[in-house]
């Protein structure tokens, strides 16, 4: 059940909104990538209404099914991406905020309010924010973020696993599982490995 509508029936219905949501914070490979939507607060209901929910409880198919769909209906959407070299630099936090913060920034619209999954404010935006702890389940404009960053990142990592196929990407899609830290152990760390995160760093202590 999507709870939002507090929070925006204070604004007009031609008012744009934005949602705003990140995806593979907590992985071991890769990038964090966000996606930013906007759209009129009139039409944020018809998200709802293709079965736009949290990216979790999608499956594969129907998170792709669901991208062209979003694309045709949000206003604008933009995709901000942070490398693993800013990460290990900045944290994760940080990095996680600043793809939101460039992701939205992207936009051709200016939003009058964003919705922000989480409960990190994103510093430097010029117009109002609000935070909504596990928003992906409680907003549609924020669960249909997520949706399109889970499927740009998944495809990344599909990508990723072409180059780098003893580490199981495509399945596991940068995650930390026990195939992915047991390839690790055997193979070592490629470029594209968060040398901050734990099992990474571990490794690096063997060389």
């Amino acid at each position: 059940m999507m709870d939002d509508g507090f929070v925006l029936d204070s604004l007009s219905p031609t008012a744009l909104v934005a949602g705003v949501d990140e995806v593979g914070r907590g992985c071991l490979f890769g990038e964090v990538v966000a996606v930013a939507v906007v759209m009129p607060v009139s039409a944020i209901a018809l998200l709802a209404d293709l079965g736009v929910k949290d990216s979790k409880k999608l499956s594969p198919k129907k998170r792709e099914a669901l991208v062209p769909q979003i694309q045709s209906l949000v206003t604008d959407y933009a995709v901000g991406v942070v490398d693993v070299a800013t990460i290990d630099k900045i944290n994760i936090l940080q990095a996680s905020l600043s793809a939101m913060y460039d992701a939205l920034t992207q936009l051709k619209y200016t939003p009058e309010l964003c919705l922000v999954d989480g409960n990190q404010a994103i510093s430097r935006l010029p117009y109002p924010q609000i935070t909504m702890i596990q928003g992906d389940g409680r907003s549609p404009l924020i669960a249909a973020a997520s949706i399109l960053a889970k499927v740009w990142r998944d495809e990344k990592m599909v990508e990723y696993s072409q180059q780098y196929p003893h580490y199981d990407l495509e399945h596991n899609k940068g995650y930390g599982t026990k195939k992915h830290i047991r390839a690790i152990g055997q193979y070592g760390i490629t470029p594209y490995h968060r040398r901050s995160f734990a099992p990474v760093s571990r490794q690096l202590n063997l060389f």
